[in-house]
């Protein structure tokens, strides 16, 4: 009985403490003359998408649609930076050390978050 009472409790915590994943989208518009290079940040865990050292390129004038998967309740912000000059830049930049209140997201699944990218 007491066996049984502890893959009861051990379950229950294995269940309450994993993390749920998420499926969500960030809309860049890019209303800017200039290309631009964007990363996504996990300010909850050392992930950066798309990572391996790439960035998501944004033609100039246009937008895209960008899905990731990430940790539901995950806190995600963006770095931006004109492609070429990274002395130009919007969120918390290229590096994630710039302070910034407007460009973070909470991860909640099946969501789409815009990002505006003006001049």
């Amino acid at each position: 009985m007491v066996t049984l009472f502890r893959i009861a409790a051990l379950a229950a915590l294995v269940l309450t403490t994993s993390v749920h994943a998420a499926d969500m989208a960030f809309f860049v518009k890019n209303k800017r003359p200039e290309a631009v290079a964007i990363e996504l940040f996990s300010h909850d865990r050392e992930t950066v998408w798309p990572g391996n050292d790439k960035v998501f390129l944004i033609d100039p004038r246009s937008q895209k649609s960008i899905p990731i998967s990430c940790n539901a309740g995950e806190r995600i912000c963006y770095g931006a930076w004109v492609n070429g000059n990274d002395s130009i830049s919007a969120g918390v930049g290229p590096d994630n050390d710039q302070p910034c209140d407007t460009c973070c997201f909470t991860c909640v699944e099946h969501s789409t978050e815009t990002i505006d990218l003006v001049e």
